[in-house]
């Protein structure tokens, strides 16, 4: 058996304590990760995007009531936002630090096109990684993620492309990990198409499969790691439509298969599910009886800020509204990680789509 470098058993174990922090009973991650040019909401509001006005509806997302301890473990930051501070000078992760909320960063730097295939890609932002990490951690923040895009068509994804994104995504945590920060591995297989749910859960458990053949290639510690997979869903034109309970039984399969147990937990992508379908199929999941050695919970941007966005509308005086908005969804999201969602709960945008084509960042 060949020797390699190891992370000490100190480094080992404050990774493992983040991570099962983050994935805490009831609790999930707030991703406010949106890049600069793509800060929907404020886009779809036809107003100009400006660094002030993504600062104030960062803050307000921030400043939420105390209830959002109960229910947001963490927050995955965007570069500006880690330099970002409130109205009174207090710098955002300090902000988050005080509530108990773990700070995180997105370290990728967009997805490219990945020559010699169909339209498909890889992530861009390996090369000065174990630095830019450094100084996040400098900066206060304890996890990262890194995200890449898989396509299903009729010939994709390729095996050239499911093995470069294994293995970026592998390189990538054993970046965060040499820098004490713990990697959030999300591979998005994307809901565009017509493909049906078997078609569906076939692609997700070849991806994840290689995914963790290469995080064992690469040495990384599991148990400091956590995944965020797409829920298995029906491609968004397929005519046939599932249940909630269809699209647990595929996704819970499609992870016994596939995650190891050491991994101590898997924080889903809404992946343009509607704020109201994210937390009805997240509460599914963990009603579906069947083993599931890891915590199941979110990690949701827009299905957890369509109707905050809509309720604020970029206006001061709506910034209460925006905060009761966003924290309803928190409650629910938390009630469905536990298995405990009734559903119904209502919202500005609760029952809108969010699904955008080829979405990527």
């Amino acid at each position: 058996m060949a020797h390699f470098n190891y992370l000490s058993v100190e480094e080992q174990d404050k990774l493992r304590q983040t991570a099962n922090a983050i994935v805490a009973p009831g609790k999930g991650i707030l991703a406010a990760d949106e890049s600069t040019c793509k800060f929907r909401g404020l886009m779809k509001m036809n107003k100009n995007v400006t660094k002030e006005n993504r600062r104030q509806y960062r803050q307000l997302l921030f400043t939420s009531d105390q209830a959002m301890n109960e229910y947001i473990s963490g927050v995955i930051l965007f570069h500006e936002t880690v330099y970002q501070k409130t109205d009174d000078g207090t710098p955002f992760i300090q902000v988050l630090k005080n509530r108990g909320i773990i700070p995180g960063i997105k370290v990728d730097l967009g997805v490219v096109p990945l020559m010699g295939t169909d339209e498909e890609s890889t992530t861009q932002g390996l090369d000065d990684l174990t630095k830019r990490c450094q100084e996040y951690r400098e900066q206060g923040c304890l996890f990262a993620k890194w995200r890449c895009v898989l396509k299903i068509r009729e010939h994709t994804p390729s095996p050239l492309s499911i093995l470069e994104n294994a293995n970026v995504l592998a390189r990538y945590a054993t970046c965060c990990q040499q820098a004490g920060i713990v990697p959030i591995v999300e591979p998005e297989v994307l809901p565009d198409g017509p493909h049906d749910l078997v078609r569906a859960q076939k692609v997700t458990e070849k991806v994840l499969a290689a995914v963790y053949k290469a995080l064992s290639d690469h040495h990384v510690y599991l148990e400091g790691t956590l995944l965020k997979p797409n829920m298995v869903t029906a491609g968004q034109s397929c005519p046939i439509k599932y249940t909630a309970q269809d699209i647990s039984k595929a996704t819970v399969t499609a992870l016994q298969r596939t995650v190891p147990a050491a991994v101590p937990g898997i924080t889903f992508l809404s992946g343009g599910q509607s704020e109201e379908e994210a937390s009805v199929n997240l509460d599914a999941i963990n009603k579906y009886q069947g083993k599931k050695p890891w915590a199941l919970t979110f990690s949701y941007g827009r299905a957890l800020q369509a109707s905050a966005l809509k309720a604020w509308s970029g206006k001061a005086e709506n910034i209460k509204s925006g905060q009761q908005e966003f924290l309803k969804r928190a409650k629910a999201n938390s009630e469905a990680s536990l298995g405990k969602y009734c559903g119904g709960v209502s919202g500005a945008a609760a029952g809108e789509v969010l699904f955008i084509k080829d979405h990527a960042y």
